[in-house]
C-alpha cells in the first residue's frame, strides 16, 4: 500500500466513509499496537531500522524527502476514531524522528577517506572545518570529507597531532582502537604503540577528554597526559613536557630518560626493522640522548650499546638482536 493510499484510507476513516473491512483493519492495527505486547514492542533493533527504511523510502518515492506536507484535518463524525487514528499516525511519524539519526547513517553511511603514510614519510591532512592533522610515519587516518552530523568522528591507527578548530556544537572525537579522544578546539597528540600496547594522549593547548570507550579516564590540559595500557586497562594520567612528545615531527630522535625497549621502538619505526632483546634485563635500562636525522643505524646503535653495557647483532633476515648482563640502575 503507498503513502498515498493510506493517506485516501485514513482520510476516509477520519470522516467515517470507509468500508466495514477497511474499518476494521484500522481499528483492529489500532488496538494491536497499543498493546505493550505487540509486534513493534517485540521488535529488535534491526528488524525496527529494517521497517523504519521500508517506510521512509515508500514517503520519500511517493513525497520527496524535503517537501513538507501539511493535512488539512476535515470534520470528525466519531471523535474516539478520529482521535485513535491521530495518535497512531503521530506515534508512527514521532518514531521516525527519533530513529531518524540511526536510520539516515543506515540508509546513507558515511564514506571514510583512508590515508596510510609509508614509513620514513609524514604527511598533513587538512579537514573540511579547517583543522590540521600530521600524521606520523606507519600510521593510517580515516576521516569523511564533510563533516555533516553533530560530531566530527575519524579513526587514527599509529601516531599523530591534532590542531583542531573550535566548534562547541560539533565537539572532534578521535577513534584509536577502543580509547575515544573528544575536543572541541585543541592541540594534542595521540600515540598507538602496538609493541607496549599503549594509547598515549598529550596536550599542548586547550582540553582534552580521554575514555576507554564509554569509561572516561580523565580530562588534561596543556603539558598533561594520560596513558592506557589497552591490555591490562590500566592508565596514568601525569605532567609532561609536551614538546618532547612532539619531537617525531623533526627528523631527530629525542631521548629523554627512556628504557632500551622504548628506544628501539622508536628505532624500528624509524628504519622499518626489527629489533629485539636476548636478555629482558636489558629493556629496562634508560638513558638520555639524541639521534641526529642524518646519523645510521649503526651509529646510533654503538652509543646506546656502548652507553647501556650491551652489544648487538645483525641477523640473516636483517632484524637486530641486542644482548647484555642489564642495568642495575
Amino acid at each position: 500500500m503507498s503513502r498515498i493510499d493510506i493517506e485516501d484510507l485514513l482520510d476516509r476513516y477520519l470522516k467515517g466513509e470507509a468500508t466495514h473491512e477497511e474499518i476494521e483493519r484500522i481499528e483492529a492495527w489500532l488496538n494491536h499496537n497499543e498493546n505493550p505486547g505487540s509486534e513493534w514492542q517485540q521488535m529488535d533493533q534491526a528488524t525496527r531500522d529494517g521497517w523504519l527504511t521500508g517506510l521512509f523510502n515508500e514517503i520519500q518515492a511517493g513525497a520527496g524527502i524535503n517537501d513538507p506536507k501539511v493535512v488539512t484535518m476535515r470534520p470528525r463524525r466519531n471523535l474516539w476514531r478520529s482521535v485513535a487514528a491521530v495518535a497512531a499516525v503521530l506515534a508512527v511519524f514521532f518514531t521516525i524522528y527519533l530513529e531518524w539519526p540511526t536510520l539516515q547513517n543506515s540508509l546513507y553511511p558515511v564514506q571514510l577517506t583512508v590515508l596510510n603514510v609509508p614509513v620514513n614519510q609524514k604527511k598533513q591532512v587538512v579537514l573540511a572545518d579547517g583543522s590540521k592533522i600530521r600524521v606520523n610515519s606507519g600510521s593510517e587516518l580515516k576521516y569523511p570529507k564533510v563533516f555533516n552530523s553533530k560530531k566530527r568522528e575519524v579513526y587514527l591507527s599509529g601516531e599523530a597531532y591534532f590542531d583542531i578548530q573550535h566548534d562547541a556544537s560539533k565537539p572532534f572525537i578521535i577513534h584509536t582502537g577502543k580509547v575515544v579522544t573528544t575536543v572541541l578546539g585543541t592541540a594534542f597528540n595521540i600515540k598507538e604503540d602496538n609493541l607496549l600496547h599503549t594509547v598515549i594522549v598529550t596536550v599542548t593547548r586547550g582540553k582534552v577528554s580521554v575514555a576507554n570507550g564509554d569509561q572516561p579516564l580523565g580530562i588534561i590540559t596543556p603539558n598533561q597526559q594520560i596513558s592506557f595500557n589497552v591490555v591490562s586497562h590500566r592508565h596514568t594520567k601525569k605532567d609532561v613536557d609536551a614538546e618532547k612528545a612532539l619531537a617525531w615531527q623533526e627528523n631527530d630522535i629525542h631521548f629523554d630518560d627512556v628504557t632500551f625497549a622504548d628506544a628501539a621502538a622508536q628505532l624500528q619505526q624509524r628504519f622499518n626493522i626489527k629489533i629485539r632483546f636476548a636478555n629482558e634485563k636489558v629493556k629496562n635500562c634508560r638513558f638520555t640522548g639524541t639521534a641526529l636525522k642524518e646519523e645510521k643505524l649503526d651509529k646510533i646503535l654503538n652509543v646506546i650499546c656502548a652507553f647501556n653495557n650491551a652489544t648487538y647483532k645483525t641477523k640473516g633476515d636483517g632484524s637486530i638482536i641486542i644482548d647484555g648482563p642489564g642495568c642495575n640502575k
